[in-house]
């Protein structure tokens, strides 16, 4: 939620949604509330011993990072954040 409230501060995110299905949890940021998410960090119980639970989704569906651990997997977001606030 830090991450969430720099990036509020910085004005790049304005919304978030979260959905909770059978097999993940959805953890989503948007510019606008009536667009489309520009970044849905998801986590994957199942995918715990394999790819990593935690993974960053970019707005076109392309997983940006995945891994174990959510503060690492986080920093590729925190690299936005130091461009946007430049």
């Amino acid at each position: 939620m830090s991450l969430y409230g720099r990036m509020v501060a910085a004005g790049e995110w304005r919304d978030y949604g979260l959905s909770f299905l059978t097999d993940m949890a959805v953890f989503s940021v948007f510019r606008h509330a009536a667009e489309n998410p520009l970044y849905r960090i998801e986590k994957h119980p199942k995918l715990r011993n394999k790819q990593g639970m935690y993974c960053v989704v970019g707005m076109d569906g392309q997983i940006l990072k995945r891994g174990q651990d959510l503060k690492t997997v986080l920093r590729v977001l925190e690299k936005k954040l130091i461009r946007a606030v430049k």
